[in-house]
């Protein structure tokens, strides 16, 4: 009976935003509405029933249909997206030879900022204070470190060079089914060298590269009008995860470890503040970019999704932002798998400084930074090659120092909250390295983004 009401509720929800999508209000407003609606619902089946009633579990498993359906939605349009975008821009612009700068800029940029977020991270644990020591351990968090321990053995079985080779794109039709941690960048790669070979025909046999690049703007076109149709439904999605996110969390986990979720969200801001700098540098207004960028970071926040937020995060930096088609997908797919600031950078370094104690390590001893430093930077590379985002950054990590791994299960409790604030500074670092990518080599239209206004693709 309560299960029925509370959904009731959820369809009267859905109804007001299909009520305002008719009104004209733009993706924007939409987002913010269904963000704003999915927390009050989920804080008043907390207040209700309370914190693990199963009612709210039995509610949030019908809610969850409209959630991870649209996450699995967005999922489904990443690969397409990717392939006739990076086709489209090289075969637009005919020119292959600025493949190299674009990724070794980007790349140079996500590794650069990771590095910055993991000193950050080491001075704000350092700040607040914080330290494995005391935390209790229950069953959870038992289990949780026991499961680490299990995966080391297979983190510490990929090396480098294995890591390198798994992004090449040994069977495109596996990767474009995604069959791997690595496949998104290797269909990446793998556009790319299609874009080239179709420049390559342009140029020797004009008459059939003139049909490729018809063939190359129908699918370009039906992508686009596919990524408007699944965008339309963000709000809708929003609300879904929202309302799973605060009526699914545990109030008493999180307040008995509330200094390292005030801290975690302090050092994401200061990641942020660096990131609105990084773009100032390079002529653009901060403020205009972070009200631009505002709905991908939301829509991040509560999925805690980089790969499913990808296709926002192109559509956003091509329409919004006004930077090169070629540059966005390579910053979003690159972002969405190395170089994260969030998962692969500041997480793994607070985590290292609180563990550090513990095994008589100084973490403020010069010696110890900058090895830290040096090994996430180089770990958040290599986290692509395993895939399973902050966790697996920090078992490099900490199986790197010599740290004991189990430790890192003491957050379990908190995890969820946490992540979705990395998870949306990850994709911060992409639209902040496709826009000083962009910016630096030229590729930017400055008349988009003076523009006010909602997104093209994104208008339902």
């Amino acid at each position: 009976m309560y299960q029925i009401i509370n959904l009731a509720i959820f369809a009267l929800l859905i109804a007001l935003l299909a009520k305002q999508q008719k009104t004209d209000q733009t993706l924007s407003k939409r987002v913010f509405t269904g963000l704003g609606l999915g927390v009050l619902f989920g804080g008043a089946l907390q207040v209700v029933y309370g914190g693990g009633n199963a009612v709210i579990g039995s509610t949030l498993e019908y809610v969850n249909i409209v959630g991870a359906g649209y996450v699995s939605l967005l999922k489904m349009i990443i690969m397409p997206l990717i392939m006739v975008s990076i086709i489209g821009a090289i075969v637009k612009v005919k020119d292959s030879g600025s493949l190299g700068k674009i990724s070794g800029l980007t790349i140079g940029i996500l590794l650069a900022t990771t590095a910055a977020s993991a000193v950050i991270g080491l001075f704000v644990s350092h700040l607040f204070g914080l330290s494995a020591e005391g935390i209790v351990q229950g069953a959870r968090e038992i289990a949780r470190g026991e499961m680490l321990e299990t995966r080391l053995s297979t983190v510490e079985a990929i090396s480098f060079a294995d890591m390198i080779i798994s992004f090449f794109p040994a069977n495109p039709f596996a990767d474009l089914a995604g069959s791997r941690a690595t496949s998104t960048i290797a269909v990446v790669i793998f556009s790319a060298f299609i874009g080239v070979a179709g420049v390559s025909v342009i140029r020797t046999q004009p008459e059939l590269g003139a049909s490729f690049e018809k063939f190359v703007q129908v699918a370009q076109e039906i992508v686009r009008t596919l990524v408007r149709m699944v965008l339309s439904l963000t709000p809708y999605g929003v609300l879904a995860l929202m309302t799973k996110v605060v009526a699914g969390s545990n109030v008493d986990d999180i307040l008995s470890l509330i200094n390292f979720v005030m801290a975690s969200y302090v050092g994401l801001a200061i990641i942020l503040v660096m990131h609105l700098v990084l773009v100032s540098l390079v002529g653009v207004n901060p403020i205009r970019f972070l009200k631009k960028v505002l709905p991908v970071l939301t829509f991040a926040f509560t999925s805690r999704s980089s790969a499913g937020t990808i296709p926002l995060n192109i559509d956003a930096q091509v329409k919004q932002l006004g930077n090169g088609e070629g540059v966005s997908n390579f910053s979003a797919s690159f972002g969405a798998t190395m170089g994260q600031n969030g998962c692969a950078g500041l997480y793994p370094a607070m985590l290292a400084v609180m563990i550090a104690p513990t095994v008589g390590i100084n973490p403020m001893d010069i010696s110890f930074i900058l090895t830290l430093v040096a090994i996430v930077t180089i770990s958040s590379f290599g986290i692509a090659g395993v895939g399973g985002g902050a966790t697996f950054a920090a078992l490099i990590v900490l199986s790197a120092l010599d740290m004991p791994v189990a430790l890192a299960g003491l957050l379990i409790s908190i995890e969820p909250l946490i992540d979705m604030g990395r998870t949306a500074i990850n994709v911060s670092g992409s639209m902040t390295a496709g826009t000083i990518t962009s910016r630096l080599l030229g590729q930017a239209d400055e008349s988009i983004f003076q523009q006010d206004g909602e997104v093209e693709t994104a208008k339902a």
